[in-house]
């Protein structure tokens, strides 16, 4: 697991701006609330993977805790699937071009829709006719044209999301600062979301951690799940 460290000097000037508690979020509405994990696929856990990240391999019990929890409290579970954009290639070319045209095919192929890349990791708990899969065409999850994502939500009457899922800071962080600019609650899960160093996994826990989020562990949020009502 990732060795976490959030800044001491940030925690307390937290804390003391607001009133002696670090986080914003105190309670949550099962029926307004959503635990979005973010591309748990074969791409990116899979030993070999074109995108490995080992630690979300590591991950996976935490999640699954977070997802059995908010299926109990009658919370949403929303798997978000990193897609290629098929046929509007050119529309990312920015991205795509950042590596080599050869590495750049094999990523486009591993994350087409169906492809094995693309599926949910096998040990990853979604409750086939509960919980939903959503296609996510760039890092974030709020980019307009590239997810529906926001829409599903809105038609749900969700406004606190939990982030979970790969990587820490790339698609989980992204999702996560557009959420908070869309105006939803946001709890990052510390210990259920992955990067490829601890140094870059503690980097976003301390940039969410100042702006845009609360950061708790995953049994934390269980037991914010769990001591859950309904708000009016």
């Amino acid at each position: 697991m990732h060795a976490i460290q959030l800044d001491p000097q940030l925690v307390t000037r937290l804390t003391q701006q607001r009133g002696g508690q670090l986080h914003v979020i105190g309670d949550v509405d099962p029926r307004r609330t959503a635990h979005i994990v973010v591309d748990m696929q074969n791409g990116f856990l899979e030993p070999g993977a074109p995108v490995e990240v080992p630690m979300a391999r590591e991950i996976v019990p935490a999640v699954n805790r977070i997802s059995g929890a908010a299926r109990r409290a009658g919370a949403r579970n929303y798997f978000l699937h990193f897609t290629t954009p098929v046929g509007d290639l050119a529309g990312w070319s920015v991205f795509y071009g950042r590596s080599p045209e050869d590495v750049s095919r094999e990523h486009q192929a591993a994350f087409t829709p169906g492809a094995h890349g693309w599926q949910l990791w096998p040990q990853i708990d979604f409750a086939e006719g509960v919980d939903r899969q959503v296609e996510k065409r760039r890092f974030g999850a709020f980019v307009p044209g590239t997810c529906n994502l926001h829409a599903q939500l809105q038609a749900a009457g969700i406004d606190t999301l939990i982030i979970s899922g790969t990587l820490t800071n790339c698609c989980c962080e992204t999702t996560a600062r557009e959420a908070m600019q869309l105006n939803y609650r946001v709890i990052f899960a510390s210990d259920a979301n992955a990067a490829l160093s601890d140094a870059e996994h503690n980097a976003t826990l301390n940039n969410m951690l100042f702006l845009f989020a609360d950061v708790r562990p995953a049994d934390e949020i269980v037991g914010l799940l769990e001591g859950a009502s309904v708000r009016d």
